[in-house]
């Protein structure tokens, strides 16, 4: 039986994201891109990429995960949240599935190669609803040394979490506010699902960053950002939180950018919470990690690009504290 999809009766249910869409013969899930064909699940965008780039990995953003390497970034169109401040919107909330250049897995990691990346990151829109796809490829890069990495918005199922073991390496996940209601009614996601996922891939070993976008009148309360805060302390203290700042995009023109104040003031509550790495994005101030035991400037960066390395074997060059991260 497929990890993709299991058979209920004249319906199959996919299983590559939480909403477990039932479908009949013909019937497109939540997602846009997934089909009951033939009793089986047809990935309608395997091959089909409508974003591409070669981007630095801490663009993702993972600022834990091979520092100042490159990273070859795909997407495909449609997504199986709605959110009304998506920047990629254009793509992840098209349903055009034969849009985008036709490629194979070989194309991709041959391309990755050629332009010296050490990771492919599936990105732009949700991984997860082209995962057919990106495991084909992530498998054949994983042959030619290359790691692999997901920019999601948290919603995989258990069944999907555990066949990523060993073939996915590292995830950067969405944490977009942390209520409930906020979630059902204007993502079209589910909140607990998402906290139950970051919990998984912390449990099976993947390195986690999370991120959260700030929005003005959304999720900037200071109670809110400190629930965040704690959620995230509650599972690993060691995982990065990336705090970005809003721009108004797509149905979102009606409020301005987050002010640097509140920027400033979650950066505070996220370290009295106790998180050990809290970096501010979408704003031009510094993002330098720091070892967390003795004060030592450990990664120097300004906007994506590193201007110094100092860790030693993944350590501090100072103390020797053990830095969390994959750094080779």
């Amino acid at each position: 039986m497929s990890a993709f999809y299991r058979v209920e009766g004249d319906r199959i249910v996919c299983q590559l994201c939480r909403h477990y869409c039932k479908l009949k013969e013909g019937q497109v899930g939540v997602c846009g891109v997934n089909e009951n064909e033939g009793g089986k699940l047809k990935n309608l965008v395997y091959g089909k990429v409508s974003a591409i780039n070669i981007d630095p990995i801490e663009k993702k953003p993972l600022y834990h995960f091979l520092p100042s390497s490159k990273s070859l970034s795909i997407g495909t169109v449609g997504c199986n949240f709605k959110c009304p401040f998506c920047q990629n919107w254009q793509i992840s909330q098209s349903k055009d599935v034969d849009s985008g250049y036709l490629v194979t897995p070989k194309q991709l990691v041959d391309l990755a190669l050629e332009y010296g990346c050490e990771s492919i990151s599936y990105t732009y829109n949700e991984p997860t609803i082209f995962y057919p796809f990106a495991k084909d490829v992530a498998l054949l890069a994983k042959e030619r040394g290359l790691k692999n990495v997901f920019v999601s918005n948290g919603f995989e199922t258990p069944e999907i979490i555990e066949d990523m073991v060993g073939v996915i390496d590292a995830f950067n996940i969405d944490i977009k506010g942390f209520k409930s209601e906020y979630y059902k009614k204007y993502l079209k996601g589910d909140l607990e699902a998402v906290l139950d996922t970051i919990r998984l891939f912390n449990k099976k070993g993947f390195w986690v960053e999370c991120t959260t976008l700030i929005v003005p009148g959304d999720n900037d309360s200071e109670d809110e950002i400190r629930d965040i805060a704690k959620f995230i302390a509650s599972v690993s203290r060691d995982i990065p939180w990336h705090l970005s700042a809003f721009h108004p995009d797509y149905k979102v023109k009606d409020k301005g950018a987050t002010p640097i104040s509140t920027m400033k003031r979650a950066y505070e509550i996220a370290k009295e919470e106790g998180l050990k790495y809290v970096y501010l994005g979408n704003i031009l101030v510094e993002a330098n990690t720091y070892c967390p035991h003795c004060g030592e400037l450990l990664v120097e960066r300004l906007g994506f690009d590193v201007l110094q390395n100092n860790l030693k074997d993944g350590h501090c060059p100072k103390c020797n504290t053990k830095i969390a991260g994959v750094w080779k």
